[in-house]
């Protein structure tokens, strides 16, 4: 959704001035937050595209084909916002980008600042289109139209690793998280312990389609918003988490048989799933080869 609103409100416009408000916020620009607004200013931002939380937009300084890119991450609590010029500052304001025609603006808001913006070199991504340099390792997400169905069920059943582990791994599919990640195993009545090298085809190309439905109907229905940091770029939020069978509902029945949903800890965070529906395997995943 943040895309879509950059496309909308921001794509096609010219920069005219950047002000850095916090240096955190610029730290993967090498050479810092004055030389970070010098590549923008008088350049126009192309159209914008995502790869997990990377978000970019190429950048042109007329009809030559761009080079470089205005990028982001939004890490655990970035924003990208779109508002009227005058409008308030944020209490974590970390950079705003105003524009030519005098229009809303563009300001990058963090709480705890473990995202950033960047300029960033085009380089080829295999496709004949180009990606920034800093994003080229995320791998492509599973509504990408470049998405390849075939390598990825091949490398999950290469790993010896939980289900779950190889969705939330950026280098095999990018944009699926956490919470989607538990829809689309519920949905597939896989648990997400089960190794991916003890998945038939067949059921890793069941999960593929799962995690594509929930994403669909997540972006239908504006994202998944359980607080104010996560919003569209107007800061309006989502209403996905109404929708959903498993994460975030401990205790409650399943949507599907009554039992009770549980929750486990993983990575450092929470998995939710049915233990009736998604039978824990015997043997746990080991090692990745």
């Amino acid at each position: 959704m943040v895309r879509a609103g950059l496309q909308r409100w921001v794509a096609g416009r010219t920069i005219r001035d950047v002000d850095v408000l916090h240096p955190r916020a610029v730290r993967h620009h090498p050479l810092g937050g004055h030389d970070f607004g010098r590549q923008l200013v008088g350049r126009t931002l192309v159209c914008a595209s995502r790869r997990g939380k990377y978000l970019w937009l190429p950048l042109s300084d007329g009809p030559s084909v761009p080079q470089t890119a205005l990028v982001g991450h939004l890490g655990m609590s970035g924003q990208l916002l779109v508002l009227k010029p005058g409008a308030a500052d944020e209490r974590h304001l970390r950079v705003r980008i105003r524009f030519a025609d005098d229009g809303p603006e563009l300001r990058f808001v963090d709480q705890r600042t473990f995202g950033g913006v960047s300029v960033s070199d085009l380089v080829p991504d295999g496709a004949g289109g180009a990606v920034p340099e800093s994003v080229a390792h995320i791998a492509r997400d599973p509504l990408d139209p470049e998405f390849d169905d075939e390598a990825f069920i091949g490398r999950v059943r290469a790993k010896d690793t939980e289900i779950k582990r190889i969705l939330l791994d950026q280098t095999v599919a990018s944009g699926v998280g956490n919470i989607y990640a538990d829809e689309a195993l519920w949905r597939s009545r896989l648990h997400g312990a089960r190794a991916g090298s003890r998945l038939p085809r067949a059921t890793v190309a069941e999960v593929l389609a799962s995690v594509r439905q929930v994403m669909l109907e997540a972006l239908d229905q504006g994202g998944t918003s359980f607080d104010a940091l996560y919003v569209n770029v107007n800061g309006q939020s989502g209403y996905f988490d109404r929708s959903l069978a498993a994460y975030g509902q401990e205790g409650l029945p399943c949507p599907r048989c009554g039992t009770p949903i549980r929750r486990i800890s993983f990575m450092n965070r929470s998995s939710f799933f049915c233990p009736r529906c998604q039978r824990a395997p015997r043997r746990p995943a080991g090692r990745e080869r």
